[in-house]
């Protein structure tokens, strides 16, 4: 469609863009048509002043503005009219009897021009398709032959004048491609007020976006999170003191199970290097057993673990028993261990002595 020549409203001379729409060129101007529109005031005054120039009506009609052009751009049917006829066309009224009774059917005819109010634009038949070339519109709209009569009928229930152009169009490049090739419109052509309307809106969100990017673009690395973050990382830190709790816990209870089996181990090793001579080997299977038995005696006595609070003593192992303050499970584990370690050197004197 880039062939088919479409000019796009600019101001109110929506007349001078329907002629060269429907001429496919630039063969008119503002001036041009201004020129026009002056020639017909000037015979209209001419027609009035055969009644006399002194009359009330010569004078009401010098008084009143031009009906042919006004200073927005509009120009009358006259004003087109008279355009159209350099070019040997001719304007006749599409719902007038005289061409109803012709019975001709609007896709045998070559082109319309459509009126409403201020407004006028063509319908051209180019090639072998028919084609809106309203200025209203972003490009020219395709209009099927079965849908040309139902758009023309629909224009007239809203108020719209159409003329029939009648009369040899000149030759134009779109129309010799046309005769050659159909074309297809995928998409069709939007107000130019829709449009822009659009791109207004899509400038408005675009701006938007930006300044959102923005906005989360100033967060980044300064270490806010939302509340979700911060809910699971609070989550996390918790999770993680508890599994060092537990580490600690078990680390503890480890220490104390090994500082005892090494206190078992360390008894018979105390037991050889202290006894000298009699090492278990030069002792009597009586005396064995009776030291045996001394020792698993001592072992399984019941150990009454007191309160305890550890002091600040010269001695790293002093303990003081205090049964009115309550100790925590880690003072009660050290106590343990304490004892535990006690125990062990209390049975290395006594085996010692004997």
């Amino acid at each position: 469609m880039e062939s088919i020549f479409h000019e796009k409203q600019e101001g109110s001379l929506c007349a001078q863009h329907c002629l060269n729409n429907l001429l496919q060129g630039e063969y008119f101007s503002p001036v041009e048509l201004s020129s026009i529109a002056h020639q017909l005031d000037e015979e209209e005054r001419m027609r009035m002043a055969e009644g006399g120039v002194t009359s009330e009506d010569y004078r009401t009609f010098l008084q009143q503005p031009s009906g042919n052009m006004d200073d927005s751009g509009f120009f009358s049917i006259q004003v087109i009219s008279n355009a159209l006829k350099v070019w040997g066309l001719e304007l006749i009224l599409f719902n007038s009897p005289e061409y109803q009774r012709l019975g001709i059917d609007p896709i045998n005819e070559r082109s319309f021009i459509c009126n409403y109010k201020e407004h006028w634009f063509t319908v051209r038949k180019l090639g072998k398709q028919w084609f809106n070339l309203n200025s209203l519109l972003t490009g020219p709209e395709l209009i099927s032959d079965t849908y040309l009569a139902l758009f023309l009928a629909q224009l007239q229930q809203e108020g719209y004048s159409i003329f029939v152009v009648k009369g040899d169009l000149p030759d134009c490049e779109a129309d010799q491609l046309l005769q050659m090739i159909r074309v297809q419109q995928m998409h069709r052509p939007k107000l130019i007020g829709e449009e822009l309307a659009q791109l207004k809106d899509q400038r408005v969100q675009k701006t938007d976006l930006e300044q959102s990017l923005e906005v989360s673009h100033s967060y980044d690395g300064t270490g806010m999170l939302d509340e979700d973050e911060e809910n699971l990382q609070r989550a996390l830190a918790l999770s993680r003191q508890e599994i060092d709790m537990e580490d600690e816990e078990a680390d503890l209870r480890r220490a104390i199970r090994l500082s005892m089996q090494g206190g078992s181990r360390n008894i018979s090793e105390d037991i050889s290097q202290t006894s000298g001579t009699n090492s278990p080997t030069s002792l009597t299977s009586e005396e064995l057993r009776k030291r045996r038995e001394a020792y698993f005696e001592k072992q399984e006595q019941p150990e009454q673990i007191p309160h305890l609070q550890e002091k600040p003593t010269t001695s790293a192992n002093a303990l003081e028993i205090d049964p009115g303050d309550d100790m925590t499970e880690e003072d009660m584990l050290q106590a343990a261990m304490n004892m535990s370690l006690e125990t062990v050197s209390n049975n290395l004197k006594t085996e010692g002595k004997k």
